[in-house]
């Protein structure tokens, strides 16, 4: 292995590390020797996922959050590092799709619902995650799952599309804010990937002829695309680079 690759004695936290990105994300977490928590809303989901991954060998924790409520990320970040006794990385990854809907018809409380997770979630998580990190005083990453929602327009979707812009726009802020405590700060942007989230509109016959030809790659991206990205951005080799948005879509948004 190469060395900077190596995360054995170090921790993370991937919220949403029950299915899809999340998961992918957690297990090559701990193929490279990181103890992982995952967070996710639904308690037996979250403890299915923790059972696969702790087959597959590693120290893997199981705990239920809501990141929308800000007392549940508090409490879940402390239990976190209580089971690990550190936290190094966090992965903010937990979100909510949007119901498109046309602006003039989107009601409120449907573009409320996606902010409270997509963006509400990713503050609380981070702001958790940086406490801890400048406490301890010896630095750390913190990564957010975007979308190329946000460097696209989402039309019949804007409240998604908003939701992620708002989140690429919070880790370049947060990139020059915490670079002085050593914690670096980037974000992910995926494009259609295989998971319970997308399943809907990838089982769409007229969806999937319309989308997939656009897609250099031609495949749908899987969990398993986002494994290295995520050990990279935990490890050392990745120690000069933050502020950044890692564009992960098979070529969707170059053609």
């Amino acid at each position: 292995m190469y060395q900077a690759f190596d995360l054995s004695g170090r921790a993370a936290v991937v919220t949403g590390g029950n299915g899809g990105i999340g998961y992918g994300m957690a297990r090559a977490l701990l193929a490279a020797g990181a103890r992982v928590a995952i967070w996710g809303s639904d308690p037996d989901k979250t403890e299915q996922a923790r059972v696969r991954l702790a087959a597959e060998g590693g120290a893997v924790e199981a705990i239920v959050c809501d990141i929308g409520e800000e007392k549940q990320v508090d409490a879940a970040f402390a239990e976190s590092v209580h089971r690990l006794g550190r936290v190094d990385a966090c992965f903010a990854n937990a979100g909510v799709i949007g119901r498109p809907s046309p602006l003039v018809q989107m009601d409120y409380a449907e573009f409320r619902r996606v902010m409270r997770v997509n963006v509400d979630g990713v503050f609380f998580t981070f702001r958790a995650a940086a406490r801890h990190m400048i406490d301890r005083g010896e630095g750390g990453s913190l990564v957010a799952t975007a979308s190329t929602a946000a460097v696209e327009g989402a039309a019949r979707n804007s409240h998604y599309g908003a939701s992620k812009g708002a989140v690429a726009s919070l880790v370049r802020a947060l990139a020059v804010e915490l670079a002085r405590y050593r914690i670096r700060v980037n974000s992910l942007l995926p494009g259609w990937i295989e998971s319970d989230m997308t399943a809907g509109a990838l089982g769409d016959e007229k969806f999937t002829a319309a989308v997939l030809p656009r897609i250099p790659a031609r495949r749908w991206g899987s969990a398993d695309d986002f494994g290295g990205i995520a050990v990279y951005l935990m490890s050392d080799a990745s120690s000069y680079m933050t502020g950044e948005q890692v564009l992960i879509d098979g070529g969707y948004t170059k053609f």
